[in-house]
């Protein structure tokens, strides 16, 4: 049964996870009376249980998203330095997305296409009427840029778009 905990502990949660850590030292300990190991072992897996339950393990997936994303939005501002606004506007886009994925599943809302997702959020009131019409524009630039209408949208655009997401990502995902 320990070889199992530990294994889920460390699908779950991670080898270098606090909870996979301290489980393991307590298991091998061997300093303690075997009573006494199963209880601490126990209270670290009721204590992972409840970190689980509580949500903390997404808010921690959230995270690694808007990580992600962050180097997205860095690659994005390296292609508009070197001129390419159009690649540029594509990953800024492509990040916008994701980070709406994201907020998607932690709303418990269906995962489509941008629009619906960003009507669907707004309808849920995880943001603003304001930042739906911000996003809308965003997503405005992104199309353009993936179907070749270059000239719909300039650099400056660009540049304000991926300080947008940027912003919308450290409000809404870092939550």
């Amino acid at each position: 049964m320990t070889t199992s905990t530990l294994g889920l502990f460390q699908r779950v949660f991670g080898e270098n996870s606090i909870h996979y850590t301290n489980f393991n030292k307590h298991y091998n300990d061997t300093g303690y009376l075997e009573e006494d190991r199963f209880y601490k072992c126990a209270g670290i897996f009721l204590a992972a249980w409840e970190d689980y339950k509580g949500g903390y393990l997404f808010n921690l997936k959230s995270l690694i998203s808007a990580e992600i994303s962050e180097d997205v939005l860095e690659q994005a501002e390296e292609l508009l330095k070197s001129d390419y606004k159009d690649p540029a506007c594509v990953l800024a886009g492509v990040a916008l997305e994701t980070s709406l994925k994201d907020l998607c599943s932690r709303q418990d809302i269906k995962l489509g296409k941008l629009d619906k997702m960003n009507a669907d959020l707004r309808k849920a009131e995880a943001y603003n009427i304001g930042m739906q019409k911000q996003i809308t524009a965003w997503a405005h630039h992104r199309n353009k840029a993936a179907h070749g209408e270059w000239g719909e949208y300039t650099s400056e655009d660009v540049k304000d778009m991926i300080k947008g997401v940027r912003r919308f990502i450290a409000e809404y995902l870092y939550k």
